[in-house]
């Protein structure tokens, strides 16, 4: 079963030096029939104005993840960190019992475009602790690297959920295939471009939810980026 979620329907909040969009309920945007997907709870795209960012702020009990997909964008946290997110890299904080952070465009020319995606984890109380990692355009073109998982495999950051999420950098005449096993939930996410999946025609800020022991088939007759979020 395949369940489109169109850009276009995504909540939306422009704050003049933020524009974002959100596939799940977030913030003032709340849509009781998107309030997530399994244990994946905020997809948000966001675009930074230079030399602007998210000021200090807390977080508990979630798995946060930043993926910058033009710009740079800079991380401070209160357990020492303070690093700079570039495309091609993961970031990935637990917030646990508790962190501050902030995120901000250092830039003075450019904005910072970037998806945040925050995942339930599996239990509460964790000890907060941050991780980043970069992939290189050639692991992810053509194929799909993982990137995030529980038991950090393969060089992917670690996260506290059954969750396996893949990355892949698609050129026009690029296939790439995904057998989601029995029991287990997938999202697709285009992150940019537009692509084609088991026939289904989506473009930049589209999401998928997939459910039952699919083959999915995803091609692109143009540049495009995706996210491929494998769900317990």
């Amino acid at each position: 079963m395949i369940t489109l979620r169109q850009s276009q329907e995504r909540g939306h909040a422009n704050h003049g030096w933020l524009d974002s969009y959100h596939t799940f309920s977030f913030a003032n945007y709340y849509d009781p029939s998107h309030m997530g997907f399994r244990s994946l709870r905020v997809i948000n795209e966001d675009r930074v104005q230079p030399g602007r960012g998210f000021g200090t702020h807390g977080h508990r009990d979630m798995e946060i993840l930043t993926y910058v997909l033009e710009g740079a964008l800079e991380h401070k946290d209160s357990i020492g960190n303070g690093e700079i997110v570039r495309p091609g890299e993961v970031q990935r904080m637990s917030a646990g019992t508790g962190i501050m952070h902030s995120e901000f465009n250092p830039s003075a020319t450019e904005p910072v475009h970037l998806l945040q995606i925050w995942i339930l984890p599996d239990r509460q109380g964790l000890e907060p602790s941050y991780e980043q990692k970069a992939f290189s355009v050639a692991e992810r073109q053509g194929k799909l690297r993982l990137i995030a998982a529980k038991d950090g495999r393969d060089g992917a950051v670690t996260i506290h959920q059954d969750v396996n999420l893949y990355s892949a950098i698609l050129q026009p005449q690029d296939r790439v295939t995904y057998q989601l096993q029995p029991n287990r939930y997938a999202w697709l996410q285009v992150a940019r471009g537009a692509v084609a999946l088991n026939g289904h025609s989506l473009n930049a800020g589209d999401g998928v939810a997939i459910g039952a022991a699919e083959l999915l088939e995803i091609s692109s007759d143009r540049d495009a980026e995706i996210l491929l979020f494998d769900l317990a």
